[in-house]
């Protein structure tokens, strides 16, 4: 009962951490918007029917059914369609497409004119709409929500990374092997041919500390393993701290084939494949890890590797998606480092804090992590330059900006805001795509979900 009071618990903590992230993605927006001086009319967390709202001013804030996304409505998104109409409410969520319920169907060009007339509200200051804005305050306000993304994600990896700290391997010595079992060997257990471990031989116990190699005293596992990689056949003097007191050992590594790994950390293959070995000198020993708590300016560098990710990930998206489709509909196995939906974070967040053999501090980092990394998605996936997504809007900006240099250039006359009404019916295809990848995420975690066991 505990375990699934535990997982819910997770799912629950998962949900809360969407909810938060969305609202403050949305006041990303509203920020700059109200500073600019735009008319914001709402403010809504979620999306479907309205559970709970309220006015300040002229701006209704509210909390939706399904948290699954939000928007500010602004003045003005659109621009006119002729000079001295009056401009249209519109807003930064999905939804900003919809076409009045019950107006015929005329092509392309009436889906745009619906688009423009959906959500109408008149507007007695002209000049306090969107598409009057300078290019660069649409970009900022556009980008104001992804950015607050980011500035979460740091929040979140900080505490992961100063709080709680990294894994780093240590001098101290976790387990001692009784013998050497070479790389590609079908040996599992030690026989009379398989040569013993020169750390037992040695006296190395679990729990020693290696604290010097002969007269070298700043030791870290990095430079005994080189060490004795470098050294098979010869005798290393070495001193560890065992129950708090040096202890003096002989150590002679033995020539022993393990696997050939390049910079990355992956197995160097041949030509045709065949996983590379290399002889070098082993003693038979694991390290300990330990969580060492790194400095601040390691977030960056941590963020932007995440970033970095993240985008390799939406790049190859519509392959990502076929081999989802694949797993889900047939014996293939599903990639434990695809993409994963809102039922596979919330089950993954369940299994993380019900996991009774981790620590609860190792839980709290996991989780800490996992909302990370939930931010930085959502920060990449808006900066994608398609509407309805908030890089679809900064892109059209520059577009506007780019054609009124030109203009400016050439001394011609302005040629006003762009009009990204004319994206809508991409805009459409797009939606319909995102809610396609919704469904069929859905749909895998449920039938075939990632798990934290593989």
């Amino acid at each position: 009962m505990t375990e699934v009071l535990l997982y819910v618990l997770g799912i629950l903590i998962i949900v809360i951490g969407l909810g938060l992230s969305i609202a403050l993605h949305e006041i990303g927006h509203l920020v700059p918007a109200k500073l600019f001086g735009v008319k914001v009319t709402q403010y809504m967390v979620g999306f479907g029917k309205t559970i709970w709202s309220k006015r300040k001013g002229e701006t209704e804030y509210g909390i939706k059914l399904l948290p699954l996304g939000g928007y500010i409505a602004m003045t003005g998104m659109y621009p006119p369609n002729k000079p001295g109409e009056a401009a249209r409410v519109s807003t930064t969520g999905f939804l900003n497409t919809v076409v009045q319920e019950g107006a015929p169907k005329r092509g392309v060009g009436a889906i745009v004119d619906e688009a423009r007339q959906a959500s109408a509200e008149t507007i007695t200051d002209d000049r306090r709409t969107f598409y009057r804005l300078p290019v660069w305050k649409k970009i900022v306000v556009m980008l104001g929500g992804p950015v607050m993304n980011l500035l979460l994600a740091v929040f979140f990896f900080s505490i992961v990374l100063v709080g709680f700290g990294t894994p780093q391997t240590t001098t101290t010595v976790a387990a001692v092997n009784e013998c050497l079992i070479p790389a590609g060997s079908d040996a599992t257990v030690c026989d009379a041919s398989t040569p013993a471990a020169p750390a037992a031989a040695a006296g190395l116990r679990a729990g020693d500390r290696i604290i010097a190699i002969g007269a070298d005293r700043d030791v870290d596992w990095a430079t005994f393993r080189d060490t004795v990689a470098a050294s098979p056949g010869k005798t290393l003097q070495i001193t560890v701290e065992r129950d708090g007191a040096p202890v003096s050992l002989t150590l002679t590594p033995l020539a022993n084939e393990r696997w050939a790994t390049n910079p990355d950390g992956t197995v160097k293959r041949s030509p045709d494949g065949t996983p590379l070995t290399e002889e070098v000198g082993m003693v038979g020993l694991s390290p300990a890890e330990a969580m060492v708590p790194q400095p601040i300016t390691e977030v960056p560098a941590y963020v932007g590797n995440a970033v970095g990710t993240m985008a390799h990930v939406i790049i190859g998206l519509p392959q990502r998606m076929v081999d989802v489709w694949n797993a889900a509909f047939s014996s293939a196995e599903r990639d434990p480092n695809g993409p994963v939906g809102m039922i596979g974070v919330g089950r993954l967040a369940g299994e993380i804090v019900s996991m009774d053999q981790l620590p609860i501090a190792a839980r709290a980092q996991t989780m800490f992590s996992l909302l990370g990394s939930l931010n930085i998605a959502l920060f990449v996936f808006n900066l994608v330059p398609l509407m309805p997504l908030d890089g679809g809007h900064i892109a059209g900006a520059l577009y506007e900006g780019i054609k009124r240099g030109i203009a400016r250039i050439r001394r011609k006359p302005d040629p006003g805001p762009v009009d990204t009404a004319k994206m809508v019916p991409i805009t459409m295809v797009v939606v319909v795509l995102l809610g396609a990848m919704t469904l069929l995420l859905a749909y895998a975690d449920i039938v075939k979900p990632i798990t934290l066991g593989g």
